[in-house]
């Protein structure tokens, strides 16, 4: 596995810079002035908006819960999708630190790793009706039989993806416990009664059918806002396209970056997938290549930062833990002191 990992990363950048010489860098760059930073920190600040829509949809799962206030799940959403853009293994890795990062800020180590199963299943599942959707818009448009063919397939393929994860987390409880107790052992410290822990806790969740509605209806304008930031850079650009379009794009390429799942960040995938997706709507190679260069430099324009000052955070809360230990290890030969025995530090 870690050799086909290796190996899809180097002709994915292998691919990615033959794209950038056939096309020319200088027409990218070209294109990517006309947005100016005006226009690339609109980019950011709608994709941070989107973010806090999705961790909004994350906290509806603990809407009867008492611990963990709504920024707590937006911020544990941020973590998540920044190591799962911007560092280059981290496809798993992001959900991880995603909920950790939620623990940290208050939300129960139990609950967030449950919930995170689960958001990412309803996020999934929310992600069917978005490529139905885009389908339509594809049949609406008559943009040709391949492209439907494609979009049909890779939301089929979601829609198998969704329904396993439905029905392993309801009848795999031995291999999420066994999955859980090599990937967040701080969760399961208790072994296989934790593990079971967390199942009953997802088993929870989803029987909260209430709850479980609201978020996939979120996380369904979520996607569609997904396709929004497909459009908002064109029309930046000074190429403006109908919204739908937008929607189809984001659709097609983001089904082509599922498929490409064992490369990382999608690196030369995500490229040639905007270059060919965006040629059916009649948008120049450059203009595309320059479409997924920005939405990278978005991410890490979101990513380092919030990765930065989650790493603060787990080194002052490692600092506080340590400076714990250190002082009662200093009072426990006191407090173990038998009655009548001098203190032998006053002694001293």
């Amino acid at each position: 596995m870690r050799r086909a990992v290796i190996l899809a990363t180097i002709v994915g950048a292998i691919g990615f810079t033959v794209l950038l010489e056939r096309v020319g860098v200088g027409a990218i760059g070209g294109a990517m002035r006309t947005l100016g930073w005006t226009g690339f920190g609109a980019i950011v600040a709608f994709h941070l908006g989107v973010i806090a829509l999705t961790g909004f949809a994350w906290s509806l799962l603990a809407r009867d819960r008492t611990e963990g206030r709504l920024r707590c799940f937006v911020w544990g959403r941020m973590i998540r999708d920044s190591a799962g853009e911007t560092l280059p293994f981290s496809q798993v890795g992001g959900f991880v630190m995603g909920a950790r990062a939620a623990s940290l800020c208050g939300v129960a180590g139990r609950f967030a790793a449950a919930s995170t199963v689960v958001d990412m299943t309803v996020e999934l599942a929310a992600r069917v009706p978005y490529m139905f959707l885009g389908l339509g818009l594809l049949a609406w448009r008559g943009l040709g039989d391949q492209a439907e063919t494609t979009m049909l397939a890779a939301t089929l393929l979601i829609a198998v993806g969704a329904a396993a994860c439905v029905a392993l987390q309801a009848r795999g409880a031995e291999l999420i416990a066994g999955l859980g107790a090599r990937v967040v052992p701080q969760w399961l410290a208790g072994g296989s009664a934790a593990a079971g822990g967390v199942l009953d806790t997802i088993r929870a969740i989803y029987a909260r059918r209430a709850a479980l509605g609201r978020a996939l209806l979120v996380h369904c304008c979520g996607w569609v806002l997904s396709g929004i930031e497909v459009a908002l850079p064109l029309w930046l650009m000074g190429k403006p396209i109908w919204i739908g379009a937008g929607i189809a794009i984001d659709c097609l390429v983001s089904g082509i970056r599922s498929a490409a799942f064992l490369v990382p960040s999608a690196i030369g995938v995500q490229e040639g997938a905007y270059v060919v997706v965006c040629g059916m709507f009649g948008i120049d190679p450059h203009v595309a290549l320059a479409l997924s260069l920005l939405r990278r430099g978005r991410d890490f324009a979101i990513g380092i930062p919030s990765l930065l000052a989650w790493q603060m955070l787990e080194g002052q809360t490692a600092w506080r833990d340590l400076a714990g230990v250190d002082a009662a290890s200093l009072l426990l030969p006191v407090q173990a002191a038998p009655q009548g025995t001098a203190n032998p530090d006053r002694s001293a």
